[in-house]
């Protein structure tokens, strides 16, 4: 039996390894292709030679490109030498253009050979995967909102990165941080990999999530004041920043939304609210919680004192990972021959991948687009018959023309 808390805690691209039985660590196999799958949507197929992504639902051309970041007043809290806090923060961009520019990798081979061991998938997986930015294409001019995005427990910032290539597109600036020491592995561009010193079951998980959270909330607002200062070729709408994540993520977005008036929107990606108190405070602006279980405990309670506007969505069909860019690799990458049936089922759920991404896609833009650029938001007021794979399973507030964004 999976543990709710462990899988909602340690599965980010990385941190499924944490959820098998123990034993002998498992060696990647050879590339052939997946056996039969008792999960709905992967079967036996062929190993292709590339897996692209999901192209964003409009034709706008996205960059990208990567910051590496140094916090000179504040301590690494997980370092084993005393020092500052180091990031690698990756963003996309709406470009100005993209003649030239080269299609930027997934990630670079030293950490996908590190998510690679940890989930597990076939070696040389990741490299397979093509996402359709271009690297440091030049910016669209003009102010942009800016997105805060965070991973789950061990993962890493390429994670979700068709939905950040989406929200690019559609005009967003997008700013995946690396959670050094938490990530599964963060290369520095002086070719230094460190990799995840957290506990696959820390002793006291209380403990651990505060202090995790803690560390993930401090480099989301250090972020935040390098992105909107001065000497980087970004221009971001101070008036319109939003925070997001998956899993872990989730969590920290939801207490940095908590602390951070910068910070108007907050969006969880299936992550339980550990380690902070917003289960007992709630929150004050607006937040959506888009999940694949059907209710946590934290969840419950976030919604008994919860004081603003809120959505609770259940994916029906999704696993905890479906939020992410994982099952697109899933099957190329023979993940259901390397973990057990009831683990693979919960970390992708039956639903088509091409599917999940673009239900992820359109509800994440919808609320953006809404209360950060003061949209309608028709997909977020009620069931639609054309997403009946999404389960409204709390409201508060509406959504309608005449609401603050705050929800008063």
């Amino acid at each position: 039996m999976i543990r709710r808390r462990s899988l909602l805690a340690l599965a980010g691209l990385g941190g499924a390894a944490a959820l098998l039985p123990a034993g002998p660590a498992q060696a990647a196999a050879p590339r052939t292709a997946a056996p039969p799958s008792t999960v709905g949507p992967l079967r036996t197929v062929a190993p292709p030679s590339t897996i692209d992504l999901p192209t964003p639902t409009v034709g706008r051309p996205v960059g990208t490109t990567s910051l590496h970041l140094v916090d000179h007043d504040r301590p690494d809290p997980f370092a084993p030498v005393p020092g500052p806090r180091e990031l690698m923060v990756q963003l996309w961009y709406p470009a100005g253009g993209t003649a030239g520019r080269p299609r930027a990798p997934y990630t670079t081979p030293r950490v996908a050979a590190a998510i690679e061991q940890g989930l597990p998938l076939d070696a040389g997986t990741l490299a397979l995967v093509r996402p359709t930015a271009r690297v440091d294409a030049p910016v669209h001019p003009g102010p942009l909102p800016l997105l805060l995005l965070g991973h789950g427990r061990k993962g890493g910032r390429s994670n979700c990165t068709a939905l950040a290539e989406e929200l690019a597109a559609h005009g967003y600036l997008v700013a995946a941080v690396d959670h050094t020491y938490d990530a599964a592995a963060v290369e520095f561009p002086d070719g230094r990999v460190v990799r995840s010193v957290l506990s696959e079951d820390p002793p006291d998980w209380d403990a651990a999530e505060r202090a995790e959270i803690a560390a993930r909330v401090g480099d989301l607002r250090f972020v935040t004041g390098r992105l909107t200062g001065r000497g980087l070729p970004f221009r971001v709408d101070e008036e319109r920043i939003g925070v997001f994540g998956h899993s872990m993520g989730g969590a920290a977005a939801a207490e940095a939304l908590r602390q951070d008036p910068r910070f108007r929107i907050g969006l969880d990606l299936d992550g339980g609210l550990f380690g902070s108190p917003v289960p007992e405070l709630g929150l004050d602006r607006p937040f959506l919680l888009l999940t694949a279980l059907d209710d946590h405990d934290t969840w419950r309670r976030w919604r008994e004192h919860h004081h603003a506007w809120g959505r609770q969505l259940r994916t029906l069909g999704a696993g905890h990972l479906s939020f992410t860019d994982l099952p697109h690799a899933a099957l190329p990458g023979n993940l259901p021959s390397h973990v057990p049936a009831e683990l693979c089922t919960a970390l992708l759920g039956t639903l088509a991948p091409a599917r999940a991404t673009e239900l992820t896609r359109g509800y994440v833009r919808a609320f953006a687009d809404h209360f950060l650029r003061d949209r309608p938001a028709p997909l977020l007021d009620g069931p639609s018959p054309r997403h009946p794979e999404v389960e409204f399973r709390w409201s508060r507030f509406r959504t309608a023309a005449g609401r603050r964004p705050d929800g008063g």
